[in-house]
């Protein structure tokens, strides 16, 4: 008789448990050490940073933008204290996630899953719900016998305060990200009022919902299911890299205090571990840090702190589990002296990447020209005859002033001989050398008109290069095209 087959979506064959086993709830205990201290620093400087810079005010001058930090997107401009950067510029963009990219890659070279563990959005803004939520509700113990006990008026009550808590976190984080594209106190003042633009309520009511759900309610299954890093950090992570790590050099065997005293009196080797469990109680994901090295383990650190506490209470040395690596443990069983090579050709490379990248862009940044010109030809026609037999051709200039202030400008040619130039609706033109005023940080596009007599022993197309200059400033543009014969 044939074996039955077993669906290949629930089971590989007889012995294997299912693929996706269904979410079992997490409670975590609370902790304090070194590692909750720096996650709570972290998280309020994080929060503190997110919440407030939109109200942070930055002098630009008369007319312009005073918010610190925003991205003005009808007059497409990105403004980042004393930086402007125009839409032209997007390459410091490019830079800055080239940055983030490689940084990452530095952190898990060095220390493991650094950003998950402590800087990652998701992490802060779960933790703080965990806090919100051990505050109304209490801690791991208390949290359980409830949810295990009949619901109760004051049980109930402390649910609602805490999902009522979650919301208005949830709404300002997604009001606070909806001031960075808008003046802050302005869009408070419209929205208390009921005035601000449709989409500012649209995207803060998006923003309010996924984070509610994420933070509140998905939690570490974001982190296990939803979020790529962990998959790709394990292929960029080498035998070096330091990770919260079980030493179970030191830990194993494990038994309880009372026996591991007995065992050490008559001489037995036994293991510092108790078997307490309070690392697996502490752990946001519900692992257990002993079993080794797993995806779902974001390297917090609290499971740090929770055995450091129980090995100060039994009297055994701190650090059962710790920042460490497979090859420190190895070389530990055999009786050598730990090793750590925080300088390798890995994090070597990635740091030379991140300086070269921050040089560059500094370079840039610093040398950029704050007067730029773009040229146009025109396509039809290309060229005109004139009554006189005269070529003309025409094109459109677009000046940009990145300048807070308003500036006079001279437009010189280099191309074909005797050329004369004409800038249709100049504010100021004079006979040799045409001169325009252009508006404090703008663009402006006009239409200019080379002509130029007409040579039969001169090329189909002549090069032509237009050059505008700063009267004040002495600031120099300019741009290529080409003069073309009928």
């Amino acid at each position: 008789m044939n074996k039955p087959v077993v669906p290949v979506d629930l089971r590989f064959d007889d012995d294997d448990g299912p693929l996706y086993v269904a979410r079992k709830k997490v409670y975590p205990q609370s902790v304090s050490g070194t590692f909750r201290h720096i996650k709570w620093g972290l998280m309020a400087a994080c929060l503190g940073l997110y919440y407030l810079l939109p109200f942070v005010r930055w002098n630009r001058g008369l007319g312009a933008p005073d918010q610190a930090v925003l991205i003005d997107f009808p007059n497409r401009r990105f403004y980042f204290f004393f930086i402007e950067l125009w839409p032209q510029e997007i390459y410091y963009f490019t830079g800055l996630l080239i940055l983030a990219a490689v940084a990452l890659f530095l952190m898990n070279a060095l220390g493991g899953r650094i950003w998950c563990g402590y800087l990652c959005p998701q992490t802060v803004w779960t933790d703080l719900f965990y806090a919100v939520e051990r505050w109304t509700e209490g801690d791991r113990r208390e949290r359980i016998k409830a949810d295990m006990a009949p619901t109760t008026v004051n049980r109930l009550a402390r649910r609602v305060l805490k999902h009522a808590i979650w919301l208005v976190i949830a709404w300002w984080t997604g009001g606070a990200w909806v001031l960075y594209f808008s003046d802050a106190p302005t869009l408070v003042k419209n929205f208390a009022t009921f005035q601000a633009p449709t989409i500012a309520y649209v995207w803060i009511g998006i923003l309010t919902t996924t984070t509610y759900l994420l933070a509140g309610h998905a939690r570490e299954q974001v982190c296990v299911y939803m979020c790529p890093w962990p998959r790709i950090q394990a292929a960029l992570t080498d035998e070096w890299a330091l990770n919260v790590t079980y030493k179970y050099d030191r830990g194993e065997p494990r038994c309880s205090v009372k026996k591991a005293f007995d065992l050490r009196s008559l001489g037995e080797t036994v293991g510092d571990c108790i078997d307490c469990n309070q690392c697996v109680a502490v752990c946001p994901t519900g692992i257990d840090i002993r079993d080794g090295a797993q995806l779902a383990c974001i390297q917090c650190g609290l499971c740090i702190d929770a055995c450091d506490t129980v090995m100060t209470k039994v009297g055994r040395p701190t650090r059962l589990i710790g920042y460490d690596n497979d090859i420190n443990v190895q070389r530990r069983i055999a009786g050598q002296t730990e090793v750590f090579k925080p300088l390798r050709a890995r994090t070597v490379v990635y740091a030379g990447v991140i300086a070269t990248v921050c040089a560059v862009m500094l370079y840039a940044l610093l040398t950029r020209s704050l007067l730029d010109l773009n040229v146009l030809h025109d396509r039809n026609p290309v060229a005109v005859r004139l009554s006189d037999g005269s070529i003309r051709n025409g094109y459109a200039l677009r000046f940009l002033n990145k300048r807070g202030f308003d500036r006079v400008i001279a437009v010189d040619i280099d191309g074909p001989a005797n050329a004369q130039i004409h800038i249709v609706g100049a504010d100021s033109v004079t006979p040799d050398r045409p001169m325009i005023v252009l508006g404090r940080d703008s663009t402006t596009e006009l239409r200019v008109l080379v002509t130029a007599p007409f040579d039969e022993k001169a090329d189909k197309t002549v090069p032509v290069k237009f050059r505008v200059t700063d009267i004040g400033l002495g600031e120099v543009a300019s741009a290529i095209d080409h003069f073309v014969l009928p």
